[in-house]
């Protein structure tokens, strides 16, 4: 794991991996339950853990530690504008392609890229009817009703396996995002 992270965070909806160079957060991964904690190695990721556990506490806060994601020109351009969606908002994939002048697919092959989850807010992008959508969005055994538990039949379906859709739905509804709107 060290070769990796430079951290390791556990958080109520997965292990966060937190990989940095000397001046920024590189990529966040979504890493199984179960996976190991690991203290940071550097200042970087020290920083990045302190805001990510001050986000989970307060899904309102805006992360300041720099960021340099990996990606094409376009790539960039979309997640800079996913950067810019407040908390408890969204928009839909179709919102950014017109913003982008693109196509809604182009802008959820960018959110699928993403190195950095949850710091650049891809979950924040929705389908065209306030649905999860796109790349993180499954079909079926989807709950609306944010008191229930989210991954309980993901872990019945394979124990310590990360669900993009059960992440998305949580974060979402962390920020105060309501579905069905």
């Amino acid at each position: 794991m060290r070769q990796a992270f430079q951290a390791t965070l556990a958080t109520p909806i997965a292990v966060l991996g937190i990989a940095t160079d000397a001046k920024a957060v590189t990529r966040v991964r979504y890493l199984p339950s179960g996976t190991p904690e690991e203290a940071p190695t550097g200042p970087v990721a020290e920083r990045a853990v302190r805001e990510l556990e001050r986000y989970l506490v307060d899904p309102g806060f805006r992360f300041t530690v720099p960021l340099a994601p990996s990606g094409t020109l376009f790539q960039r351009r979309v997640w800079d504008v996913i950067g810019s969606i407040p908390a408890g908002q969204s928009r839909t994939y179709g919102e950014l392609a017109q913003k982008l002048v693109t196509a809604p697919r182009a802008v959820g092959q960018a959110c699928g890229a993403n190195p950095i989850a949850l710091m650049i807010p891809c979950h924040r992008v929705v389908g065209g009817l306030g649905t999860l959508g796109g790349f993180m969005g499954r079909a079926g055994n989807e709950r609306d009703d944010a008191t229930s538990d989210l991954f309980a039949w993901e872990r019945a379906a394979a124990p310590g396996h990360v669900y993009p859709s059960a992440i998305k739905r949580w974060l979402l509804t962390h920020e105060g995002y309501r579905f069905g709107r």
